[in-house]
């Protein structure tokens, strides 16, 4: 998870997140104690304050704390952090400092399955009935033609964000039972067709590795890929913290206001979409063997290099699958920004900067955002981990660094530039629920007695939700999401508003009810009411119909 126009929280990563925005101001930093010491000698002229420039994207975005490491040709050239890893609290972050990073996980989740294929125990392009003979989508023809390749993609013919509401905000489900739920998730598109981000076909992706390898999810990527990388410090969820770690806490815009920390997420029904903890110490040693073809640090027994994957592996992860259309960015600012191709490969994004090819994702979940960017024609790797919700301050230090090697003679204030991009879409969803008010007819009454909206109401493929009067108020339940519970109140004619208990979800969703020709309820529907909430809460996909009573 969060912000206009794209999911900051576990997806973080639409087709044009160069413009991703968010929100306004806060301060304090501190560097890591252990970053190589010839750090500052080995940064270009245009980082050499950047330092301040990283807490002025702290300030203007209200970002508590940022992690952030750079590679280039193989060494570490800055790992350091700003900032606090709790507001009003005195811990700094570091370079040691564990974030969520959410989608992020996607590249890993890749990495695991293109090293089992190499080992012979999966064909990338394999049905995933060949290894999940149950698995099975709501197209008979995408189930027989879904391939281990395709869980990778975002082109699956499943709409945007379609189904994360079997695991976001955290359920009840098991990861399988989410899984076998897709079989009544409808296809929107043609399969194969275009780009449609996802995290649930992750999930299917976590079931295979765990199939074929023999072990958890979690245990084979300690094994076989945190081991070898020398990623000590990383962990699969936050089920694996301990109170003493250094550890960010993360932030959230609560109504979209006011800053307040978040609480810890664990989410263990689709790791391989999302789950992975992990400091920019560790990031850095990812990025080096990924910008080395997957080849590892030092020698095997007999003096050979020694690789985590090979490069073969490593260019179908970064060949396009999927383009992804190429859009006009929301103000003219952002112009520079504009790729000349745009599109997704396994587990990264795929697009270019000033000539050079760009392999990247972002990753977003409650009150933290990540971006990872490669160059790979300059060896050149920068990962920023933020502990607040806001895609802009990632950016626009994303950027500082890209500049500073691609870009040396334009030294653009990307913090002005996306501070701008947020007021502007925040303008647009003020003038969204204008226009909302302005068509309500206040006056309108519901057309039956609240007693009459309650009942139980089942959608195929998320299952049940639940409306009930408790002390005097209709209030709203999903049934595997203890997080999904608020209060509904009339808006106007059949429709009511539910503003969610949590408020820091900021997903409160209109509910429109539709009557048969004798006065009864016969379907409910659901749509996020501010086009600043995540698209992972995809109501607007529920199909809700009364249970009836036994």
């Amino acid at each position: 998870m969060p912000l206009p126009s794209l999911s900051l929280r576990i997806t973080a990563g639409c087709a044009m997140l160069a413009f991703a925005i968010a929100a306004p101001a806060w301060s304090q930093t501190q560097p890591a104690t252990d970053a190589p010491q010839d750090t500052q000698a080995a940064l270009p002229p245009m980082l050499q304050d950047f330092g301040a420039y990283v807490d002025s994207a702290r300030k203007t975005f209200n970002v508590p704390g940022i992690a952030v490491a750079i590679v280039k040709d193989g060494k570490v050239v800055l790992e350091e952090g700003y900032g606090l890893r709790e507001s009003g609290k005195p811990e700094k972050v570091d370079a040691h400092t564990l974030f969520a990073i959410a989608s992020n996980t996607k590249a890993f989740t890749a990495a695991a399955l293109q090293m089992l294929a190499e080992q012979g125990k999966l064909d990338m392009d394999g049905r995933v009935t060949d290894y999940l003979p149950w698995f099975q989508m709501s197209d008979p023809y995408v189930t027989h033609d879904m391939r281990v390749r395709d869980l990778l993609a975002h082109r699956s013919g499943l709409s945007l964000g379609a189904g994360d509401l079997l695991y976001w905000p955290p359920t009840r489900y098991s990861t399988k039972e989410v899984v076998e739920r897709l079989r009544h998730v409808p296809i929107a598109n043609g399969f194969r067709s275009h780009y449609a981000y996802d995290n649930v076909l992750f999930a299917v992706a976590t079931l295979v590795i765990e199939n074929v390898s023999g072990q958890s999810y979690a245990d084979y990527l300690r094994e076989h890929i945190f081991k070898p990388v020398g990623m000590d410090e990383s962990l699969v969820d936050m089920t694996y913290l301990k109170p003493s770690m250094d550890v960010a806490t993360g932030h959230a815009l609560y109504d979209f206001k006011n800053l307040k920390p978040v609480p810890p997420m664990a989410w263990t029904n689709n790791p391989g979409a999302g789950g992975i903890y992990a400091s920019v110490h560790d990031l850095a040693k990812w990025m080096n063997v990924q910008l080395a073809g997957g080849e590892l640090p030092g020698k095997d027994a007999d003096g050979k290099p020694r690789h985590l994957f090979s490069q073969d592996s490593q260019n179908q992860m970064w060949t396009m699958l999927t383009p992804i259309p190429v859009n006009k960015p929301p103000i003219p600012e952002l112009q520079p920004l504009m790729p000349n191709f745009s599109g997704y490969g396994e587990g990264w994004f795929l697009s270019d900067y000033h000539g050079q090819k760009l392999v990247w994702h972002t990753g977003g979940w409650p009150g933290m955002v990540s971006r990872v960017t490669l160059v790979p024609g300059l060896k050149l790797g920068v990962v920023v981990l933020t502990n607040q919700e806001t895609g802009a301050a990632f950016n626009a230090v994303t950027y500082r660094v890209l500049d500073a090697y691609l870009n040396a003679s334009n030294k653009t204030d990307w913090v002005a530039v996306y501070d701008k991009a947020v007021k502007h879409a925040q303008g647009k969803a003020d003038e969204n629920w204008k226009a909302h008010q302005a068509a309500r007819d206040a006056k309108a009454k519901p057309s039956l007695s609240l007693a009459k909206y309650a009942g139980t109401y089942r959608d195929p493929w998320y299952g049940d939700i639940v409306i009930a009067n408790e002390g005097g108020k209709q209030r709203l339940r999903f049934s595997k999401t203890p997080q999904l519970v608020g209060t509904m109140t009339p808006w106007q004619h059949d429709t009511f508003i539910v503003r969610w208990d949590d408020r820091a979800l900021n997903a409160d969703a209109f509910v429109n009810f539709a009557l048969d020709v004798d006065g009864h309820v016969r379907e409910a529907r659901m749509q996020p009411i501010s086009p600043l909430t995540d698209f992972s809460f995809d109501f607007q996909d529920l199909r809700l119909t009364p249970v009836k009573a036994d």
